[in-house]
């Protein structure tokens, strides 16, 4: 059913977690002027956007009417 499984020497475990690599990573390339803008200006859009939805969602979430809109019906005008 399943196949079967050799041991592994408890000594090379142990030597693959201290293995370390005399190969250096080149090293990274620094954005343009033209990256760091985009980022910027996509950073500033979505934080507007959430302040956007927020100054235009927060009239929706409170509760119960408005102060200087309230809205008569003409049953309860009495006529």
């Amino acid at each position: 059913m399943f196949g079967r499984r050799e041991a592994v020497p408890f000594a090379f475990v142990a030597e693959a977690q201290r293995f370390r690599s005399n190969v250096t990573p080149p090293p990274r390339e620094r954005p343009s002027l033209s990256e760091v803008a985009g980022r910027t200006l996509i950073g500033l859009t979505v934080a507007a956007g959430l302040v956007g939805s927020l100054l235009f969602g927060m009239p929706a979430l409170e509760s119960g009417p408005a102060a200087g809109h309230t809205q008569q019906s003409e049953a309860s005008q009495g006529r």
